[in-house]
């Protein structure tokens, strides 16, 4: 297997599940966090603005995944390296995003 193909499925996963959290809040009619928001990340975009941005993010995880190689869903590296974007960007919006939506308490000292 190319690794550069795994490479793409890595970020396949990334703007796979970062898809999900703007679509859905957008066609829920919520305000979310975008990269077009003042300031970027922090402020809030319209709920167009996210379906629009998490739409996209789909087209850009089907390219990665399904346009580059040949993509198997029997092939554990391939699931693996997915999977690890799917996880690294969820372990990182958790992080980022929770202290705007209560999901992240400081550490007490």
């Amino acid at each position: 297997m190319n690794w550069l193909h795994d490479v793409s499925y890595l970020f396949g996963g990334v703007f796979l599940a970062n898809a999900v959290p703007h679509f859905v809040s957008g066609t829920m009619g919520q305000a979310f966090q975008s990269p077009f928001a003042k300031p970027p990340g922090q402020g809030l975009s319209s709920s167009t603005v996210n379906v629009l941005w998490g739409f996209a993010n789909l087209v850009l995880a089907y390219l990665l995944l399904i346009r580059v190689g040949n993509f198997n869903l029997h092939a554990a590296d391939q699931v693996i390296a997915a999977g690890a974007g799917v996880l690294l960007i969820g372990l990182f919006s958790a992080r980022t995003f929770g202290r705007f939506h209560g999901g992240h308490s400081p550490k007490h000292s």
